[in-house]
C-alpha cells in the first residue's frame, strides 16, 4: 500500500511567466497580481489540475523589497488580500486547501537584511489581509533562526491557524548543509522548538539534490512533526545579493519532471510526507509527483 503523500503546488512566478502573464524583476509574481489577476487564478488552476492538494497565495513578492515601500504602503494590503481571495475562490471550486504565504519579509536569501524592529509593520498586514481566506500559514524561504523564531512567534501569537515553517538551505561543503545564514539544520530546529512548535517543517527554494540530507537531519530533531520539501531548479543556488533583484535567475532545464521525481523519491525515503515545487517547478513536475505518489 502506498504511503499517503501530500502534494503542494509549484513555483507561481515561473508558471505565470510560462502562461504569458506580466512578469519581470523586481515585481516578480506580484506584477501579475497588479496587472492580470485572472492569470493568477489560471496558474493556481493549472497546479490543481496537475494534482496539487494545496495552493499557496500569490503574495510572496508583495513586500517592499520587490514592489517598493511606497507601493507597499499604498496598495500592499489590498494586493495581499486579493491574492488570498483568488486562491480561496479557486480552492473552493476544487476542494483543496489554501496556504497563506508569509514570505521572507525583507527579501529571499538575504538574512543580513532581516530587521526585527520592522517585522510587525509588514507581518501584521500579511496576517490581517489573509486570515479569513486561508487554512494555514506557510512561512517560506526562511534563512536564519532569528527570522524563524521572530516571525513564527509573532504569527503564533496573532493567529491560531497552523504554522508551516519552511527553511531555505544551501551546501557549504561536501559534508555540511546549512540555512542560508549558516545555522546548522538540527541546531536551528532545536532552537525554534524552544520558542514555539511549528505544525510542519519544510525545506524550499534549494537544490533538489540537497533535500534528502536536510530531511534526514531534521528527522533527528522534530519528533512527530511532519517534514517535507519543495525545491527549485535554479542553475545556481549560491547566496544572492541585493542586485539579484534586478535579474531573473536561469533555470536548470535538465531537471525534468522525471528527474525531479527521482529526487522526490529520496526525500520520501528520508522521511518526507509533503512534497511540491518552488521556482521553476511547474505543473508538469507536479503531475508526475501526484501520479506516482497518489
Amino acid at each position: 500500500m502506498k504511503q499517503q503523500i501530500k502534494i503542494l503546488d509549484g513555483g507561481m512566478g515561473r508558471e505565470l511567466e510560462r502562461i504569458g502573464a506580466p512578469f519581470r524583476q523586481p515585481e516578480w509574481s506580484a506584477l501579475a497580481l497588479i496587472e492580470a489577476p485572472d492569470m493568477v487564478a489560471q496558474a493556481h488552476q493549472n497546479f490543481i489540475d496537475a494534482g496539487a492538494q494545496m495552493i499557496t497565495t500569490n503574495a510572496y513578492a508583495v513586500i517592499p523589497h520587490h514592489i517598493g515601500k511606497k507601493e507597499f504602503d499604498t496598495n500592499g494590503r489590498e494586493l495581499i488580500s486579493l491574492s488570498a481571495k483568488i486562491a480561496r475562490d479557486i480552492a473552493n471550486q476544487n476542494d483543496v486547501q489554501v496556504a497563506g504565504c508569509i514570505p521572507p519579509l525583507f527579501g529571499s536569501y538575504l538574512p543580513d537584511q532581516f530587521n526585527e524592529d520592522e517585522v510587525d509593520d509588514i507581518l501584521n498586514i500579511f496576517i490581517e489581509a489573509q486570515v479569513d481566506h486561508v487554512d494555514f500559514w506557510l512561512m517560506e524561504t526562511i534563512s536564519s533562526t532569528q527570522e524563524a523564531i521572530t516571525v513564527g512567534k509573532k504569527l503564533s501569537e496573532k493567529s491560531n491557524k497552523p504554522i508551516w515553517l519552511s527553511f531555505t538551505i544551501h551546501r557549504i561543503d561536501s559534508d555540511h548543509i546549512t540555512l542560508r545564514h549558516g545555522n546548522f539544520i538540527d541546531q536551528a530546529i532545536e532552537e525554534v522548538l524552544g520558542h514555539y512548535t511549528p505544525d510542519t517543517i519544510l525545506f524550499n527554494c534549494c537544490a533538489p539534490e540537497d533535500v534528502a540530507e536536510a530531511i534526514h537531519l531534521a528527522k533527528q530533531s522534530v519528533g512527530d512533526i511532519p517534514v517535507g520539501a519543495y525545491a527549485n531548479n535554479f542553475l545556481s543556488n549560491d547566496k544572492r545579493t541585493e542586485g539579484s533583484n534586478k535579474v531573473i535567475t536561469k533555470l536548470d532545464t535538465s531537471v525534468t519532471p522525471k528527474k525531479y521525481l527521482e529526487f522526490a523519491k529520496t526525500w520520501i525515503d528520508a522521511g518526507a510526507t509533503i512534497i511540491g515545487g518552488c521556482c521553476g517547478i511547474g505543473p508538469d513536475h507536479i503531475k508526475v509527483l501526484s501520479n506516482h505518489f497518489n
